[in-house]
């Protein structure tokens, strides 16, 4: 009983968050200046991150969990080298 109430929350957790990726690509797409895009592109980078870990609950597979950790690093190294690209106009 336990394990189908924690399955019917963890799939409606995904299913939100899979609305909140649809609101975040709209976002994407009819940003108002560039800083919204890229607050987006994140925001969207951190709900995928979310999506692995339901994904990992579901699944009871560890390796969703991994790919979580690899989606998270190259989130972290990406909005930097953007922040930094549209700060100063060069990249390095």
């Amino acid at each position: 009983m336990m394990q189908e109430i924690f399955y019917t929350i963890v799939v409606g957790a995904l299913i939100v968050h899979i609305g909140l990726i649809a609101v975040a690509v709209w976002r994407v797409w009819r940003g108002d200046t560039v800083m919204d895009r890229l607050v987006a592109v994140d925001a969207i980078s951190t709900i995928v991150l979310a999506i692995f870990v339901l994904l990992a609950l579901i699944e009871r597979d560890a390796l969703f969990m991994d790919t979580a950790l690899g989606v998270a690093l190259i989130s972290f190294i990406s909005t930097i080298a953007l922040a930094r690209y549209i700060a100063n106009r060069k990249m390095f």
